[in-house]
């Protein structure tokens, strides 16, 4: 790229703007993901700060919040976490040559989500995304984890956390001042992160069997 890695706490080393493909946006923000948490691929210079343009969809699922249960996804959580998201500008479809060949519309409607815009975003990764034991290295375990809880956001988080053989879930959400009771889809981005970094002292993420799991997650989003 031309440009000097500087640490990641530094300034913005550079800004990039485009827009995703539209029939693979989701697969390419997964895959984008786990670039920025791994510090790989262009995160490997630092913060870099990207500017894309990405459907009206695909940003109410980015910024969704805790109890919209029907959009609030681990992909919310993780790129909350990741990054400051900003929204710059809407722009309606009808604005762009959006109709194929046979006359069909090119950007498919959606049922769940308004989906009427193309959006300019503002991604720029958080200063402290590398703090309380989160780092590069166990970061697809955050992921995986996050990933678990949010496949049944009405789940208990405490069933999640027994499902995975810990034996003070209790205990650890009281600690963390998690209400004890709570569902997946109403834990907030931040506590996430506080509670994988609390697990990360306990002996669940040290099991065989749980990094089996992430690497076969991994693969899966990586097909």
């Amino acid at each position: 790229m031309g440009i000097a890695a500087v640490p990641w706490r530094a300034d913005v080393p550079v800004k990039i703007f485009g827009i995703f493909p539209q029939r693979k946006e989701r697969n390419t923000l997964w895959r984008l993901l786990f670039i920025l948490y791994e510090c790989s691929s262009i995160y490997r210079y630092g913060r870099v700060e990207l500017n894309i343009f990405i459907s009206e969809k695909e940003y109410k699922v980015l910024t969704a919040k805790p109890g919209e249960l029907r959009i609030y996804q681990a992909l919310s959580v993780l790129w909350q976490v990741g990054c400051d998201i900003q929204l710059l500008h809407m722009e309606p479809w009808s604005s762009f040559l959006t109709n194929l060949k046979n006359g069909r519309l090119a950007i498919p409607k959606s049922t769940r989500l308004p989906n009427d815009h193309l959006c300019l975003v503002r991604l720029t990764p958080q200063q402290n995304l590398f703090t309380g034991g989160l780092n590069p290295a166990n970061s697809a375990t955050f992921i995986f984890m996050v990933k678990q809880c949010l496949t049944k956001p009405r789940s208990k988080l405490t069933d999640r956390l027994n499902s995975w053989s810990l034996d003070n879930a209790d205990k650890l959400l009281k600690a963390l001042e998690i209400p004890e009771y709570i569902e997946t889809g109403n834990v907030y981005p931040e506590d996430y992160k506080r509670l994988f970094c609390a697990l990360q002292n306990s002996s669940v993420f040290t099991e065989s069997w749980f990094h089996d799991e992430v690497l076969e997650s991994i693969r899966n989003i990586n097909l």
